[in-house]
């Protein structure tokens, strides 16, 4: 299964974040509309991110909500047909709630960096350490934490829920905010 540290802020200067984006990039920006639709799971959280109607990826993880680098293992694994398998998926397992999001994406190295716009909640900065097989979760933390550091990002803007985690606990709810 592969594994990412992944590490989630609070971004409080979307344009320092562009400019040091912009400075370490070896890939990007790209920008993409994400809608993430999370089920009810036994373990892990499944979510089915939809990109447009005939592009989306089921993905399955782990993940603690710890601040700071953390390891998520995660299985992806693309469709052609999302709102069909929203539709199954939905009547199945039932609905948490959903993400919608403007995903800015920069590949630094092996870390695919995230400044994502999310609908009900602000500004985010995502770091994303895919990890090799023959690379320890040490590694992947020192390089999260260097990249950290390029950010300037203070350890009070770290996050350790995720965004579905975040909205429920905004609206008191499992429902989808309005916005």
């Amino acid at each position: 299964m592969p594994t990412n540290i992944e590490i989630k802020a609070k971004l409080r200067d979307r344009s320092a974040a562009e400019a040091a984006a912009d400075r370490l990039r070896t890939a990007g920006p790209e920008v993409i509309r994400q809608e993430d639709h999370f089920f009810k799971s036994s373990s892990g959280r499944l979510k089915l991110r939809i990109f447009g109607p005939e592009s989306g990826e089921l993905i399955r993880y782990e993940r603690a909500n710890t601040p700071g680098p953390r390891r998520s293992h995660y299985i992806i694994v693309r469709t052609a047909d999302p709102y069909t398998l929203l539709e199954i998926l939905t009547a199945e397992l039932g609905q948490i709630g959903t993400v919608s999001k403007m995903r800015t994406l920069y590949l630094i190295g092996q870390t695919r960096v995230h400044l994502d716009r999310v609908e009900g909640l602000g500004e985010f900065l995502e770091l994303e350490v895919v990890l090799r097989p023959e690379q320890s979760e040490a590694e992947g933390q020192n390089i999260a934490e260097r990249l950290l550091q390029e950010f300037k990002i203070d350890a009070r803007d770290l996050v350790s829920e995720a965004y579905i985690d975040l909205l429920v606990g905004r609206t008191g709810s499992a429902v989808e905010p309005e916005v």
